[in-house]
């Protein structure tokens, strides 16, 4: 018989691979930054980068930063998830809709929202809101793909057992559609997290005084190439930490699904 792993054991055994190719790309990044194939001071190696992100952190600047982008990422992300998730259950659903909704959203799909930032400053100035609306735009049209896909593909068949027994249109809603669809929402939210991400540096860029994106575009004027890169290592940091917290909350939520 083998031997059951240990909680930490089962632990590192998961985060093994990842942690291996942490250290591979750190090592990489490292031997290349000595190399002088790049001109020197515009690769930091990631010690100097630890450094200009450790006095970013102890100014309070770091915080400051990350404190505004997350009240815009978040907010807009809100709105998106739950416009999009609603659009995509009534489109998946109702297949008149669909024909009717699906067009315009794929015309509007490929327009990305940095394109937009010059429309929405004219309409609603270089204030919050228009940040906001600009992330919850890409944040929807991405929800509402996987949303609308997962529920089109729910078999008709139990909806219509459900109806032959009985069930309410509620009932089939929250028992039978919902279930069915929700590893499709799940995956819809974490797309929606990374594309909000993406969305905040659009958003930042068009007009801002705080944010991670706006610091980026503030040292790269000044070639503060540690501190650009400091910047982008927060923003993947915190793009794993986001995904990984939805993940847990899909384990504990959607726990009948494998994927």
């Amino acid at each position: 018989m083998h031997a059951t792993p240990s909680p930490p054991g089962r632990v590192l055994g998961r985060l093994g691979p990842a942690l291996g190719t942490a250290g591979a790309v750190l090592a990489l990044w490292y031997l290349l930054a000595l190399s002088g194939a790049v001109a020197p001071g515009l690769l930091p190696t990631p010690t100097e980068t630890a450094a200009a992100l450790a006095d970013s952190a102890r100014s309070g600047i770091l915080a400051a930063d990350l404190g505004a982008s997350l009240a815009r990422a978040g907010q807009g992300f809100a709105l998106g998830a739950l416009v999009g998730s609603a659009l995509g259950f009534a489109t998946g659903y109702l297949p008149k809709l669909s024909a009717a909704v699906t067009p315009v959203v794929s015309f509007l799909r490929p327009i990305p929202a940095i394109a937009l930032v010059p429309l929405a400053t004219a309409w609603f100035g270089i204030g919050e809101t228009a940040k906001r609306l600009l992330i919850a735009y890409a944040v929807l049209l991405a929800v509402w793909l996987y949303v609308h896909d997962g529920v089109s593909r729910v078999p008709v068949s139990h909806l219509r057992a459900a109806r032959t027994l009985g069930a309410p249109l509620h009932r089939r809603f929250t028992e039978v559609l919902l279930p069915a669809a929700a590893p499709a929402l799940l995956a819809a939210l974490r797309y929606g997290a990374s594309v909000a991400l993406l969305a905040l540096v659009a958003a930042e860029l068009g007009g801002a005084d705080s944010g991670l994106a706006y610091r980026l575009q503030v040292d790269g004027q000044f070639l503060r190439v540690d501190r650009m890169f400091a910047g982008l290592l927060v923003l993947g940091l915190l793009g794993v930490a986001v995904d990984l917290l939805l993940a847990a909350v899909g384990r504990r939520f959607v726990h009948w699904s494998t994927s």
